[in-house]
């Protein structure tokens, strides 16, 4: 029997560690020809997914420039993939989640006649300008899509008020948590030894991320402020801050946190190190997307330093309570959780909506299924 032929396409961090467990699945099944192209809209971040997992691209754009803009990377990726899609004839193209290469190599595929699935398909905020430009870019791949893979059910009733064919469209869990399960290591050790010498046991250690666009300016003055006042006002806590590479987001980091030996202000960690990280943290507070949904699968409390979510089951669910960007009432929300044991341990035993960890072996099925095996 003829081999469904599959084309994984991806270009950052978060995307590829999403992809991974599906790109593992695909080569496992004798089902697949299993084929990866990258684009590399991140390119040091997306080679150490890459070699964590084990996952050799055959088609690498190579697109990251200096400076680059969005439309520089929508060109990019666009162009560049037109040419592969001609050159492999997929019969389908697997994009995830919501960034540039997603709507892109969504766009190429479409302009190619070449069917297409979305993995972590049916988010929504309803506000097209946050975050951005990614709500914009899921609404548009979803348009394109032939298949939808939506997380959770309010996902799937997402896709379904917007006139989505109902056949379409399967409610599998998130991948990440897939990624998850598998890096987890209890007596995992921290090439920062730093890290290694906090001790979690008996500190209260606060895990900050934060990079967001919109929140640049103001926003992120006011939750550096937050977390500083929690760290002088609480002597049993330590924040680890893993400080994104952006010039103006090190420049306020380091005129808010810098000079307590309780705050450490670390580089950016890779996968592995961040997901156990995150697993040693007693609450974690970030303006991202897909920690929203790991986090929870470790039992640990999350605040959702943005004006509003995507993800509302987690907060529906109770893993996750949605702090904004006000300095007040992000320090009240940590000092919370911090006073109230009950508080925490409702937060932290809440079921996490996002899955089981069976989401690719689910994908996989269905597209066997969708081609005819």
């Amino acid at each position: 029997m003829k081999k469904i032929k599959i084309m994984s396409v991806f270009g950052t961090r978060p995307e590829a560690i999403k992809m991974a467990p599906v790109v593992k699945a695909l080569e496992a099944d004798d089902a697949f020809e299993s084929i990866v192209c990258v684009t590399a809209q991140h390119r040091e971040m997306l080679d150490q997914v890459l070699e964590l997992f084990e996952i050799k691209p055959d088609y690498d754009l190579d697109i990251m420039q200096h400076g680059q803009t969005l439309s520089d990377i929508t060109c990019r990726v666009l162009k560049g993939l037109e040419s592969v899609i001609q050159e492999v004839k997929p019969d389908m193209v697997l994009v995830h989640g919501d960034t540039s290469t997603t709507l892109a190599a969504s766009l190429a595929s479409f302009y190619n006649h070449t069917k297409v699935g979305h993995v972590e398909a049916g988010l929504r905020s309803f506000d097209l300008y946050s975050p951005f430009p990614e709500e914009l870019n899921r609404s548009l791949t979803g348009r394109i899509a032939n298949l939808h893979f939506s997380p959770t059910k309010s996902n799937v009733d997402n896709l379904l008020r917007e006139g989505m064919a109902q056949d379409t469209i399967y409610q599998v869990g998130n991948t990440v948590i897939d990624a998850l399960i598998k890096v987890i290591k209890p007596d995992y050790t921290f090439e920062d030894d730093s890290l290694n010498l906090i001790d979690y046991e008996n500190r209260k250690v606060l895990l900050l991320t934060a990079h967001r666009r919109e929140n640049l300016g103001e926003s992120m003055c006011n939750i550096f402020s937050a977390v500083r006042r929690i760290i002088n006002e609480f002597p049993e806590t330590e924040l680890i801050f893993p400080m994104h590479k952006n010039p103006k987001i090190r420049e306020l980091a380091d005129t808010y946190l810098s000079g307590s030996d309780r705050i450490h202000l670390i580089e950016p960690l890779e996968y592995e190190a961040f997901a156990n990280i995150m697993a040693k943290s007693d609450i974690i507070l970030t303006d991202s997307g897909g920690i929203q949904e790991e986090a929870p699968a470790l039992g640990k409390p999350v605040l959702v330093l943005r004006k509003e979510t995507e993800r509302p089951e987690a907060v529906e669910a109770g893993t996750v309570l949605l702090a904004g960007v006000e300095e007040e009432t992000i320090f009240e929300m940590t000092a919370k959780l911090l006073r109230d044991s009950a508080e925490y341990d409702k937060m932290a035993n809440a079921i996490n909506p996002y899955g089981d960890g069976k989401t690719s072996e689910r994908i996989t099925t269905i597209l066997k299924k969708y081609f005819g095996q």
